[in-house]
């Protein structure tokens, strides 16, 4: 009975000291297990502080791509001043006046080359403006791509309705000419009357286009040498014309007119060409134009026309 008892108590002891190990082999593991994890985590953490948050966000290229814009910005600027320059220079060729190339013959009123300028041109002037016709006048010729010398009247522009016909001629690119203030014949004016029919004129013109008249006519052609003294102080080239038929009662119709203004035997190298503010002769512009140039003449700027003194600084 007493080995009985004594075999159990062994067999109870090795149990219990079984156990005790394998608790202890079990915390020792556990242990081992929590530290390899600890570790673990620790280098993943290093690892993470190396990766760049986003492949596309790289903070090290923020810096380029603010200087490349900055760049850009740059070269547009100076792009756009290249091209304000350019439009500036392109203004100054504009409204800076053209070389002389032709002088207006003091005795035929005929237009003669300067130098090597082409003999083949013919003037065209429209007198007694802006009437009625005046304005569509000028938009045929616009269409048509020349020019002519509007030869103006004071007693034309009392209105503002007149004043602003003029003002809208002369911003088409058409030259205004002094016609005197009331059309008299200077011939029976006295000079004082003279003066104040030309230079009160050119007066009311500058006040409306912003620029003096280039281009004087007396009234009838009649000049007196006082008037054309004035007019030479006055910076105006003076012309009549070489022939001219609207005013002639068997041409006051347009297909009439367009004829004789193409096929008269006056038709030559530098003719100046008088026509009127009047509604035959606007509807004869169009053809008159395209038969002077079929026949092979240009019609002559005229802008290129100098003074006498102009020709003899070319020669």
């Amino acid at each position: 009975m007493k080995k009985w008892i004594l075999s159990a108590s062994l067999l109870l002891l090795l149990v219990a000291c079984g156990q005790n190990g394998q608790v202890e082999n079990e915390q020792n593991s556990s242990s081992e297990n929590q530290t390899e994890e600890n570790d673990s985590v620790v280098e993943e953490d290093e690892k993470e502080k190396d990766v760049p948050v986003s492949k596309t966000e790289d903070p090290k290229k923020e810096p380029e791509e603010e200087e490349v814009a900055d760049s850009e910005e740059d070269q547009n600027e100076e792009e756009q001043e290249k091209e304000e320059d350019s439009g500036n220079e392109d203004q100054v060729q504009e409204t800076s006046p053209q070389e002389p190339q032709y002088v207006v013959n003091p005795t035929t009123s005929a237009l003669e080359p300067i130098g090597d300028a082409n003999s083949e041109v013919v003037l065209l002037t429209i007198d007694d403006a802006p009437d009625w016709y005046a304005l569509e006048m000028a938009t045929t010729l616009k269409e048509l791509g020349v020019k002519a010398i509007f030869f103006v009247n004071g007693h034309f522009l009392e209105t503002e309705e007149e004043q602003e016909v003029l003002k809208t001629i002369y911003e088409m690119g058409f030259p205004i000419g002094n016609h005197t203030m009331t059309h008299k014949s200077l011939r029976q004016l006295t000079e004082e009357e003279q003066h104040e029919e030309i230079v009160m004129l050119s007066d009311r013109v500058e006040e409306i286009t912003g620029e003096r008249p280039r281009f004087f006519r007396a009234p009838f052609g009649t000049n007196t040498d006082y008037a054309l003294e004035l007019v030479k102080q006055e910076g105006m080239i003076a012309m009549n014309w070489t022939y001219g038929y609207d005013w002639e009662t068997e041409y006051m119709d347009a297909e009439a007119l367009a004829d004789i203004m193409v096929n008269t035997e006056f038709l030559n190298s530098g003719a100046n060409l008088l026509m009127h503010d009047r509604e035959w002769t606007k509807d004869a512009l169009a053809d008159i134009v395209k038969g002077l140039q079929n026949k092979g003449y240009e019609i002559l700027d005229p802008d290129l026309i100098g003074t006498e003194d102009d020709s003899v600084e070319t020669e």
